[in-house]
């Protein structure tokens, strides 16, 4: 398996689950749905906090 995200292993520890057929490449955590929404999330409060800064103030 030659993933270059991923970090190395120790030979001698056996994964708990078996290797996926297809290799997954760096960006697969985004294509989560829980993380994009959780992502989304904090823009959008990082966007209020802007626009309060450049508005209000």
């Amino acid at each position: 398996m030659n993933d270059e995200c991923a970090l190395p292993r120790d030979p001698a520890v056996t994964p708990a689950e078996p290797p996926s057929p297809e290799p997954r490449g760096c960006l697969y955590a985004l294509s989560q749905p829980t993380l994009m929404l959780f992502l989304t999330f904090i823009a959008f409060l990082l966007l209020i906090g802007a626009l309060h800064d450049l508005l209000l103030l």
